[in-house]
């Protein structure tokens, strides 16, 4: 009980500072977009949804790597990613290019 309180608070401040994202920075949603931000020097953080295909997801990761790009394997579904960024569609990743007013970034490798 304890772990599913502490996992739904994280959830909870991860889907309140992407909102703050959407809201006031600058961000990719999709694949193919993701992947040319990454090549391109862009990208600041990659957010997977955990049903992203595993093929994708280490292609993604791998890139990242080489880009030295922080990666966060989001805990919900694409659905629960897209819902999170105010969309009305399935978000399987997603790039923050510019985090705006959010912390999100700072935020992120200690969680």
């Amino acid at each position: 009980m304890v772990a599913s309180k502490k996992t739904k608070k994280a959830m909870e401040s991860i889907n309140s500072r992407l909102a703050l994202v959407m809201k006031s920075g600058k961000f990719v949603i999709g694949y193919r977009s993701t992947l040319k931000s990454i090549r391109q020097g862009k990208s600041k953080l990659i957010i997977i949804a955990n049903n992203t295909p595993a093929l994708r997801k280490s292609e993604i990761e791998y890139y990242c790597m080489l880009a030295k790009v922080g990666v966060h394997h989001y805990s919900g579904s694409n659905i629960d990613l897209g819902t999170a960024c105010g969309k009305y569609f399935r978000v399987g990743c997603l790039c923050i290019t510019d985090p705006g007013d959010s912390d999100i970034i700072r935020s992120m490798p200690s969680e």
